[in-house]
């Protein structure tokens, strides 16, 4: 019955578990609406032809409905739009709220393409390859103007801001490869934008991240057996622990716990903090970079508003690493060097 819904409503194949969600709701509503307009529709024409003037004198009857019809006509219409509102929100909340266990994949729009990156590699462009039945959760960010990232078969959407991130998730359903758009308008090349997710049977998906981990690995051996070639840069955590002390991060916070001019790095991601109007917030990665491009947006209680804004000064990579290093910090060997894994090649 869904697939000829989908059919009938010119909607595209559903692959994830949102879909069933999204779609349940669009039938509803067009179809409710659908009864109701033809019901509208064939009432006015029965009106049209039974109460029709007859005679030149002839004048419609004036009619006062009752308590009771009225309480009908209102609480009927009132009834769905509220059913309506409790199933989208109730979904809308099921969005915004990745599984703990949800793989994470930074992405980047940049003007005409997207980027995608592992925390630990690989990384690609216009390809996002992920596991079939296992929660993926999307950073979103752009280099330049503001993108929107859609999977029409996923039922998902979410705008790309320069600056700061933000964050959707999926959980794909089956194996295959489905279309990626922009779907807010970007310049010359907009309607060009395309990607595409590649969903992999878990066990293809193992496969498939060995043969990248390998491949990078063989890369890594050769650029450092060549003196002449630059070494690559090492994972998005690593490159983040350099990033706090070039950009001068060290110098008001501390990674070890103790109190300095800002909060310390130690247990920040996922910490809730009290800010200085008395509001909470929890601290994730949207938090964690909109603070360094707009640190005057949120104080937390205690401190001052001395931060520099890092906008214009860290690229989109750039500050990903950082929270990524910041992500590590939950632990009690913060301190420690992250283990040699696959290199990470920062996103242009």
């Amino acid at each position: 019955m869904s697939d000829l819904a989908n059919q009938f409503l010119f909607l595209p194949e559903r692959a994830s578990t949102f879909a069933e969600r999204v779609d349940f709701l669009h039938y509803f509503v067009v179809g409710t609406t659908m009864v109701m307009s033809a019901g509208v529709g064939l009432a006015a024409l029965f009106m049209f032809f039974r109460y029709r003037r007859r005679e030149a004198h002839q004048h419609t009857e004036y009619v006062v409905p009752d308590l009771k019809t009225e309480f009908l006509f209102v609480s009927v219409p009132l009834v769905f739009f509220l059913a309506w509102f409790a199933i989208g929100f109730r979904d809308f909340t099921w969005f915004t709220t990745p599984p703990k266990d949800s793989m994470d994949v930074y992405v980047m729009g940049k003007q005409w393409m997207w980027k995608f990156s592992y925390p630990e590699g690989p990384n690609g462009v216009n390809v996002l390859h992920v596991p079939a039945n296992r929660p993926v959760r999307l950073l979103i960010t752009s280099r330049d103007v503001i993108h929107s990232f859609y999977v029409p078969s996923f039922r998902i959407k979410m705008d790309a801001l320069p600056g700061r991130y933000t964050q959707a998730w999926f959980e794909a359903t089956k194996p295959g490869t489905y279309q990626v758009l922009c779907t807010e308008y970007c310049g010359l090349s907009h309607s060009k934008m395309l990607a595409e997710v590649v969903v992999l049977a878990p066990e293809d998906y193992e496969n498939w991240l060995q043969e990248q981990q390998r491949g990078r690995l063989q890369d890594r051996q050769d650029a450092l057996a060549d003196t002449s070639l630059v070494p690559p840069v090492a994972r998005m955590a690593e490159q983040g622990q350099k990033l706090v002390g070039t950009q001068g991060c060290l110098k008001c916070h501390s990674v070890d716990g103790s109190k300095h001019i800002g909060p310390t790095f130690l247990g920040m991601y996922e910490r809730e903090e009290k800010l200085d109007d008395g509001q909470t917030i929890r601290v994730d990665e949207a938090y964690i970079t909109q603070s360094m491009m707009d640190p005057g947006a949120h104080i937390v209680a205690g401190y001052q508003n001395v931060m520099p804004t890092y906008q214009g000064k860290l690229q989109g990579p750039e500050s990903a690493a950082i929270v990524e290093y910041i992500k590590t910090l939950r632990t009690a060997n913060v301190r420690e060097t992250a283990s040699e894994g696959p290199a990470y090649d920062p996103i242009q």
